[in-house]
């Protein structure tokens, strides 16, 4: 018998239909979490950025959270979500998410120059419109940093969810550490390389369409 190859090609032809669904699965399960940590972190960002002694307490309680191990948060999950649910996954990642997206959005706003709030109050912008249309986009880059951040991270940790049957391509794993065969463990790390590489270009993309003044500002 010859050596065993790294790669066999023909393998991964055979099973692409397979290796596709997973890969919509780990999407999935990594993009969800890292959006709902967004939305959830938006108004409790604001909050902390405005009352300032509700910052400390949340993100030491987000610390803890992400201290956890994910897969016995996932195991502790399994009799309330069910063990194939991609809820038993996605919960945990958002709070992971959080963690991330919280102090990014309080640093964000903080990135605000006093000088620049003072002249859109002496513009007669109210709270509200200040807000939306001075201080957040102002905050965008820090907040896409932390979500850039939270994404990735997202889209690594899903592949743990497949030591409780909900992991996308993190089966790919352990089915080549089952079988020694390197095939699927290859495929499964190109996989999450090139989803991670994906999304972080995305965001980035994302920052330079919102900040169209930062480009303005480089060119001069």
């Amino acid at each position: 018998m010859g050596e065993e190859p790294l790669i066999r090609w023909a393998w991964i032809g055979r099973n692409w239909p397979q290796i596709e669904g997973m890969l919509v699965d780990h999407v999935v399960m990594a993009l969800v979490p890292a959006l709902l940590g967004l939305l959830v972190a938006l108004p409790l960002g604001l909050a902390s950025a405005r009352w300032r002694v509700l910052y400390q307490p949340t993100v030491s309680l987000m610390n803890v959270v992400y201290s956890l191990p994910s897969l016995a948060v996932f195991i502790v999950l399994i009799p309330l979500t069910g063990l194939a649910e991609r809820t038993t996954v996605i919960i945990p990642l958002t709070f992971y998410s959080l963690a991330v997206l919280i102090p990014a959005v309080v640093d964000g706003l903080e990135s605000v120059p006093d000088h620049v709030r003072q002249s859109a109050v002496a513009m007669g912008f109210g709270p509200m419109r200040r807000l939306l249309q001075v201080e957040l986009p102002i905050a965008v880059p820090v907040v896409l940093a932390g979500l850039r951040v939270a994404t990735v991270s997202s889209i690594s940790l899903v592949s743990v969810g497949a030591l409780i049957g909900r992991g996308g391509l993190g089966y790919l794993f352990i089915d080549g550490w089952q079988r020694q065969f390197p095939t699927p463990i290859i495929v499964g790390i190109v996989l999450v390389v090139v989803l991670a590489v994906l999304a972080d270009g995305l965001l980035v993309l994302a920052q330079r369409l919102l900040t169209p003044w930062a480009r303005a500002r480089r060119t001069a």
